[in-house]
């Protein structure tokens, strides 16, 4: 019992931490990276389909992305989707790829991203410490309903203590990389 909520804990958290990452491939730095792309969605017959599905999305000289659709009258498509985006990004039409440079970005949008990015870590570690929780939460019914000691109790919300320590600073770990990123020239 008390095995499988710390388990299940545990995979909530890592979801937790995927999570970020994926809202850190959102904040674009100064360098391109086809990560960038990856919430861009296009409309193709009809069905909303996520962008890397229809192109291949390469880096070129770490300042531009190059999209080549797999289908050419797909390139007007996809140049709507990245300018719908929000994702402060002007591409180029060449006929049948897009060019996507990277606008430098300034002091103040590199602010601004850093806050977004200091955003979304502490949004993961408030998510972190609801999942202990719940499983503190857990273990306490648990130890109402007498399926478990006190003291079993109590060392089960140690470990899941531990855990959300480990997970934390997992957040913190990613939140500095990105924010060094940010504000590297």
């Amino acid at each position: 019992m008390i095995d499988d909520i710390i388990q299940d804990a545990e995979e909530r958290m890592q979801k937790s931490l995927v999570a970020l990452d994926e809202a850190f491939k959102r904040i674009r730095t100064g360098r391109a990276h086809p990560g960038l792309l990856d919430s861009v969605v296009v409309s193709y017959y009809g069905a909303e389909t996520p962008l890397r599905q229809l192109a291949n999305v390469t880096v070129e000289e770490g300042r531009s992305l190059i999209i080549s659709p797999w289908e050419k009258q797909l390139v007007g498509e996809i140049e709507k989707a990245i300018l719908k985006s929000n994702l402060g990004l002007n591409p180029s039409n060449n006929g049948d790829t897009l060019r996507v440079p990277m606008p430098p970005l300034t002091e103040e949008t590199r602010r601004e991203f850093t806050r977004q990015a200091r955003t979304e870590a502490e949004n993961s570690r408030v998510a972190i410490r609801n999942i202990r929780r719940n499983a503190n939460t857990d273990f306490k019914d648990l130890q109402r309903e007498k399926a478990i000691s006190e003291d079993e109790q109590r060392r089960a919300e140690e470990r899941i203590g531990k855990l959300t320590e480990k997970y934390i600073s997992g957040v913190d770990a990613a939140y500095q990389i990105k924010e060094e990123d940010l504000l590297s020239f």
